[in-house]
């Protein structure tokens, strides 16, 4: 039977789309097939929906999300009465629920509509759609007991008619005066999630729309950026420029030119970084001075209106932030507060959500987000002003993943940082060349490698290489993990690790794994990023690596050790050095079940294996995917990334004494916070790691 959820709250501006987010989160962690039912909506984008379709890839047909409009409902209702209302919407309802194991129902808004007692409405309707209800109520500007009592009310409102309140979800209030009286007086659980001002913020381009304003300058990650205040410009500029504060929007007549370029000005020349420069009085200055301010801050808008700086201020005052799929940061601020603040677990317990059988890419990268949340470590990202490492550390930082550092020069990565709108305010930011680390680091390598002929000055410079740093910091225990490669090579990701950490105790060599996330299954493969040409015995080191590094992350490990032939109906040095490989890994692990030399298909087809293998217990069911040579398991790896559509994570080295990871220079954003979740899982099983999570950074 499917299960279902359903949204609801007591009235608009409740804040309802963060808890939506964060219980579709929950879901699609634990169901392969997850539907969306609005029952009732209004005419124009539905933006929370395009961003759940978006963000969890829903293939959901977008006719078969909605109800009925508000105004024909309201008609509908009024003409032939509720119970054909509510027969219409439970009808379209199970249309949804006969094709998906799950059904996230979304609430009405009670937002300018003409329905009479909307709150029974939806009572009504989670009673005939046998949901579970969760019930939101909005704390904004309200004091702790008005919310209290207004909580109280909402919940037995609902109970009253009937309704199978599994949780009652407290938007924008203060969780200490809240969620735990509550909880004393309710028998549901109570969760509070406190004010988060990004969240409310509009963004430039919202304000653009909403004022019709015209874009003079700007690129898409300035008109991404928060605006967090507003600069009324009217004094001098040395009067003005105090005034300035981090992420205002400065509102000025477009003839002050000397607001304009003092601004951007102070922006770039380590000022408070400001969102954009909106003109107003439809007045614009020269070409000459838009060419400066161009250069002055490239990416930072400047947009144009034409009524005066009092009506525009009214209309600014009035705008608050919205979570859609133009803004990707919004999302993952919402559910980094829903997920703090909310018990996952519980309520995923209560609202009856059973695990899929088979894993699904999005579960996958779901459970590697949780499992690093779950233990807080450590990561260093060498690359810090790489534009996708700092969205990542973004994403990473929003949904409270791990700890980071972000090695490089302060003043650069926070500039950068600021033009593509990100808040680095929960990273460290440390920057080789001036850190009193540098001379420590310096002494050890020079001592590490002495053997090699390297003097402290020598060491010195070589120290001074992020790549070097950052490996430096794992050994000493600064960090936990690293991950680098976004724009470094393989080699200088690795080398300093080879030198600096070394190979773990039991393991011959360095290795790697991608996890590649088909459709219905996650299979390991090895190696194909570091080897060239491994022999038996490092291949067989291969696959007892990557069968320990698959059961790490959840993947019950068979090995198949592939090769062109299988069993014993080929020949030559390449088979036989498989046969041997195989040989070797029963002999050192014969609790490891392994199967070689078997082609791909046979490894993996079960129809195939019943032909080849009919009597192996891992043809047909092979999870662990042993390439003869990085030749083959490159290309294999790439071929069904690109083919399949699988998502490839990875490389994830195995085989050293602290997690070190590379990245492929062709990385996305999704790919290097996987990575980095990884790593971060990686040294949660390392010796002396940490057993709570760590609240302060360590002095650089």
């Amino acid at each position: 039977m499917t299960r279902s959820v359903y949204v609801t709250g007591i009235d608009r501006g409740d804040g309802r789309q963060v808890v939506e987010l964060g219980v579709m989160e929950l879901l699609t962690r634990h169901v392969d097939r997850v539907g969306v039912f609005r029952p009732l909506m209004h005419d124009g984008p539905d933006r929370l929906y395009e961003l759940l379709r978006a963000r969890y890839r829903l293939t959901q047909p977008s006719e078969s999300v909605y109800g009925i409009g508000y105004d024909k409902a309201a008609t509908l209702q009024a003409e032939r009465g509720t119970d054909e209302l509510v027969a219409e919407l439970v009808a379209r309802f199970h249309a949804v629920a006969r094709d998906y194991e799950y059904v996230l129902v979304l609430g009405s808004d009670y937002a300018a509509t003409s329905l009479p007692d909307e709150l029974h409405l939806n009572a009504r309707l989670a009673n005939e759609f046998g949901a579970a209800v969760i019930t939101v109520v909005g704390g904004q500007d309200q004091t702790a007991e008005s919310v209290r009592s207004e909580a109280r009310n909402a919940y037995r409102a609902y109970q009253a008619h009937g309704c199978d309140v599994v949780a009652l979800v407290v938007n924008r209030a203060d969780r200490a005066e809240i969620a735990g009286p509550l909880a004393e007086q309710l028998p549901v659980p109570c969760y509070a999630l406190p004010e988060d001002g990004s969240l409310s913020a509009p963004t430039v381009r919202q304000v653009v729309h909403a004022l019709g304003a015209e874009v003079l300058l700007g690129d898409d990650s300035g008109l991404a950026r928060d605006v967090r205040d507003f600069v009324f410009g009217g004094a001098m500029l040395p009067t003005f420029l105090p005034a300035l504060t981090e992420g205002a929007l400065v509102v000025t007549p477009g003839d002050r030119a000397d607001l304009i370029i003092g601004s951007l000005a102070a922006h770039t020349a380590g000022g408070p970084p400001i969102a954009g420069v909106l003109l107003t009085l439809d007045a614009r200055p020269g070409p000459d001075i838009l060419a400066l301010a161009s250069r002055l801050a490239p990416g930072t808008p400047v947009i144009s209106v034409p009524g005066g700086s009092f009506p525009t201020a009214a209309e600014l005052f009035a705008m608050e932030g919205k979570l859609s799929a133009t803004v990707p940061r919004k999302a993952e601020t919402a559910l980094g507060l829903f997920e703090r603040h909310v018990n996952t677990a519980e309520l995923t317990d209560r609202i009856s959500v059973a695990r899929s059988s088979r894993v699904t890419p999005m579960m996958f990268e779901h459970e590697l987000l949780e499992r690093s949340r779950s233990r807080r470590h450590r990561v260093v990202l060498p690359e810090g002003t790489e534009e996708r490492v700092l969205r990542a550390a973004d994403v990473l930082l929003r949904r409270d993943v791990c700890n980071l550092t972000l090695l490089g020069e302060e003043d650069a990565v926070r500039r950068r940082a600021t033009d593509l709108g990100i808040d680095l305010s929960g990273a460290q930011i440390t920057d080789p060349d001036t850190s009193p680390l540098r001379e420590r680091f310096a002494e050890l390598y020079a001592k590490l490698r002495a053997h090699k002929g390297v003097s402290y000055e020598l060491a010195y410079d070589v120290v001074a290489d992020v790549s070097y740093f950052g490996t430096l910091m794992v050994q000493e225990g600064l960090a936990d993990g690293m991950v680098s490669g976004a724009v470094h090579s393989t080699a200088a990701t690795i080398r300093p690790a080879f030198e600096v950490i070394k190979t773990a105790p039991g393991a011959q060599i360095v290795s790697s794994v991608f996890f590649m996330c088909l459709a219905d299954r996650v299979l390991v493969y090895g190696d194909c990023a570091v080897n060239p040409d491994p022999n038996a015995e490092q291949l067989a080191d291969i696959a007892i690596q990557s069968a320990a590094t698959a059961a790490k992350f959840g993947v019950a490990p068979k090995i198949a050790m592939l090769s062109y032939s299988t069993g014993t109906s080929g020949s030559g040095a390449d088979v036989d050095k498989v046969r041997r490989a195989t040989e070797l890994v029963r002999e050192r692990r014969p609790d490891l079940p392994v199967e070689g030399p078997i082609q791909y298909d046979a490894a993996v087809d079960a129809a195939v294996a019943a032909t080849k293998l009919p009597d192996s217990q891992v043809a047909g069911q092979a999870t662990v995917l042993i390439f003869p040579d990085l030749n083959t398991g490159n290309n294999t790896y790439k071929a069904v990334q690109r083919s399949a559509g699988a998502v490839a994570v990875g490389p994830v080295l195995q085989g050293l004494r602290k997690p070190v990871n590379d990245l492929s220079r062709g990385a996305l954003v999704q790919d290097i916070v996987n990575t980095v979740a990884i790593t971060a899982i990686q040294a949660q099983g390392q010796p002396g790691a940490p057993a709570a999570p760590a609240e302060k950074a360590p002095s650089a």
